[in-house]
């Protein structure tokens, strides 16, 4: 192993030990500091997931109250994002399976029109309305396909997750990870 991949490796455990220690104090600014860092990955996903935006706002709420009572429970091994959108899955299949029996494909919302990017602030008016576009497109195009292959390309190509990543979020192998992107 070369020094830089050295460098990165020993650099990365030691951004995730720092999370663990400060998970398991409950320090309030490394919260701060995770919510402020996440806050629009998380929060994009949970929208695409469950297809309703208040309902990813009440879930990215109660995403980030399960992190402060179960840092304890956070492996430095893995990436902290991971285990972030581990929680946040976890939490919302449980809410849609308690509220309405169904199954992945119940996840689908009839519901359209949500923005689901952060304001962009940039003064072209025509920038603005060419983005909106392409976002309703692709939202529409994702509404369109099953919610495993959904959710597959959401946490890949949207929240740049590798494919180990996506598998240890969803619980599923890698091979149907990547059989569930390719089919998406």
């Amino acid at each position: 192993m070369n020094a830089a991949a050295l460098y990165f490796v020993n650099g990365m455990e030691s951004e995730t030990s720092v999370i663990a220690r400060g998970l398991r104090r409950r320090d309030p600014e490394l919260l701060d500091r995770l919510i402020e860092q996440y806050q629009h990955r998380l929060l994009r996903y949970l929208v695409h997931l469950t297809g309703n935006r208040e309902l990813a706002e009440d879930m990215f709420q109660e995403t980030w109250i399960r992190v402060l009572e179960r840092g304890h429970q956070y492996d430095p091994k893995y990436e902290f994002s991971t285990w972030l959108f581990s929680i946040a899955r976890h939490l919302t299949l449980d809410y849609l399976r308690k509220k309405r029996p169904a199954s992945l494909d119940g996840l689908l919302d009839e519901e359209e029109g949500v923005s689901l990017d952060p304001p962009d602030l940039r003064p072209s008016a025509l920038e603005l309305v060419a983005q909106h576009e392409q976002a309703e497109r692709i939202s529409a195009a994702l509404a369109g396909i099953a919610a495993e292959y959904r959710e597959a390309i959401v946490l890949r190509f949207q929240e740049g997750l590798a494919l180990e990543e996506i598998a240890v979020v969803t619980g599923s192998p890698v091979g149907t990870v990547k059989s569930r992107l390719y089919r998406g």
